[in-house]
């Protein structure tokens, strides 16, 4: 009877430690959070192109934005003391597509969203704009 009780423990153990790895190192129980690369991000752009559950974030300074942005990206700059406040009032049922310059800020950004519980959150890491610029791809600026 002794040997069951300490074989059960052990299979709930495993299942516990196993079940977990199973979701995908990008998965979290409640969403997606994941790092994607220059490519990857573009081609999530363009499968998106006219859904409107789909927004580009920006989390870079309104100068940084204004010298070159994703185009239809929406700037919420990472250091503005409401940015918590303001990224939390979003529809969290909806996709994310995050940037900045070095994938720093956006970093730190996927993970406060998945403490927010989004539902699917996508970051420009490594790379970031200085890396899509320079693969050619489109961008916009804003003129003074």
């Amino acid at each position: 009877m002794r040997l069951v009780k300490y074989l059960l423990v052990i299979m709930v153990l495993l299942v516990i430690l196993v079940l977990p790895g199973c979701a995908g190192e990008d998965q979290a129980v409640n969403g997606t959070y994941k790092n994607i690369t220059v490519p990857e991000a573009f081609g999530l752009i363009e499968e998106n192109a006219n859904n409107p559950d789909f927004v580009i974030i920006d989390v870079r300074t309104p100068a940084e934005y204004a010298a070159g942005h994703i185009i239809d990206a929406i700037n919420m700059d990472f250091y503005a003391a409401t940015f918590k406040d303001d990224l939390a009032k979003l529809d969290k049922d909806i996709t994310y597509f995050i940037y900045c310059r070095t994938g720093n800020r956006s970093g730190q950004v996927l993970k406060l969203m998945e403490s927010l519980s989004f539902k699917e959150v996508f970051n420009l890491s490594p790379g970031g704009m200085p890396d899509w610029i320079a693969a050619g791809l489109p961008y916009v600026t804003i003129e003074n």
